[in-house]
């Protein structure tokens, strides 16, 4: 990469970050792939690129963030060391990555900078528009410019993408379209007993989960459920408290305050056909009641701080999505099911019975649980010619 007035200014004024004192591991022996996420939505599709590589090549993964991020097998995940030629070094000298791959366009100058000295073989993947640690893009002369001209490759999300890394000074044969990488699977397990004989247990009753529930929306949900089984009176409402220590109680409350008929699993009690509203309370079973439940409301969404629940968990598993207007930290994958109308809104609580009554509709369920199934699985094509590319790349082959 050659240097710049920009860039030797830019190594002058960076600091030290908190974070870069953690310990580093050993580094595996052998081949290492080094994959960089700026933000915790980066790391989704990044950890679905690490899984391939580690599955399907046994090649070890060495993944920075700077969110906390849950440990994963064959994958090291450490805090990005901070952006100054001191700490580059000595992260570039521990971990001898063959390659790196960047996401969404996050550029750290110093970094690029020693391992286009290095040649280490640098992709961006998932770019949205290129941008400079902490909001400083204007500040250096020529950087954003010299930070680009090392990647290899570029993968751009869309046309407007790609326009802004061009202007920004990236080669134009180094970008592509190539739309979205697929994330890490967010399907939950269960057990395939239990669900078979549940769902004889259900047979043909109609079925909605409310996942996650705050005390708050309780109201607005079995007024919701009082809506619906107007429509179809054999409805069951699943019910998952936020917190599960308050289901005995709520359960005890709505049957004798408000005269529903309730059963509570804790209770190793399963539903009947008279039972209208079934209280569980072990969040370890989320993806059985995802699985048993076309349809799927959100807690917290609606009156809360935002969906105490992933999205994708429910849209993973062929679930129909509700939602309220709170997304709170799954705000982007919210926005790509409400582009392609693969989830039902509701704005305010008095809405959602009639939100639910359309979502039951057998029709309705079916295309909105597969738009989302479609928008949580999209991008597998992506992330195979991602693969490949960094298969040839490691191998020496442009």
């Amino acid at each position: 990469m050659p240097p710049s007035i920009g860039l030797t200014l830019y190594n002058l004024g960076q600091r030290r970050d908190p974070w870069t004192d953690v310990p580093r591991p050993s580094r595996p022996a052998g081949r290492l792939a080094w994959l960089h996420a700026p933000t915790l939505e980066a790391s989704r599709t990044l950890l679905a690129l690490a899984r391939r590589l580690v599955e399907d090549d046994g090649i070890p993964v060495l993944l920075t963030c700077p969110a906390d991020l849950p440990p994963r097998d064959g994958v090291i995940v450490q805090p990005p060391p901070s952006d100054t030629p001191v700490e580059v070094r000595e992260f570039l000298d521990h971990w001898k990555p063959e390659i790196a791959i960047f996401s969404q366009g996050e550029l750290r100058p110093a970094m690029l900078s020693k391992a286009a000295e290095r040649k280490i073989p640098l992709l961006m993947v998932d770019a949205r528009a290129p941008s400079l640690p902490h909001g400083r893009d204007g500040w250096f002369p020529g950087l954003m410019r010299t930070a680009l001209s090392g990647f290899r490759h570029i993968s751009a999300l869309d046309e407007a993408s790609a326009r802004a890394f061009r202007k920004a000074g990236a080669a134009i044969s180094a970008v592509a379209v190539t739309g979205r990488m697929e994330e890490e699977s967010a399907a939950l397990p269960c057990l395939e007993a239990e669900r078979a004989a549940l769902a004889r247990l259900l047979a043909a009753r109609p079925v909605w989960f409310a996942a996650s529930l705050p005390e708050a929306e309780e109201a607005a949900v079995l007024a919701a459920h009082r809506m619906g089984l107007q429509q179809a009176h054999r409805l069951l409402l699943i019910l998952m408290p936020d917190d599960p220590a308050r289901a005995e109680a709520l359960a005890a409350r709505i049957e004798a305050d408000e005269g529903w008929a309730v059963a509570l699993r804790s209770r190793d009690v399963e539903f009947d056909p008279e039972t209208e509203v079934f209280i569980v309370d072990n969040p370890a079973e989320y993806g059985l009641w995802y699985r048993l439940s076309p349809v799927t409301f959100l807690g917290g969404s609606l009156i809360g701080p935002g969906a105490l629940r992933d999205p994708q968990e429910a849209a993973a598993l062929g679930s129909a999505i509700l939602h309220g207007p709170h997304h709170g930290r799954f705000t982007p994958f919210f926005a790509r099911l409400i582009a392609a109308r693969a989830a039902r809104p509701v704005i305010r609580p008095d809405q959602l019975g009639d939100a639910l009554g359309e979502v039951l509709a057998l029709d309705r369920t079916a295309r909105l649980a597969q738009a989302a199934w479609a928008v949580a699985t999209d991008g597998a094509e992506v992330t195979e010619a991602t693969v490949d590319r960094i298969r040839r790349l490691m191998d020496g082959e442009d």
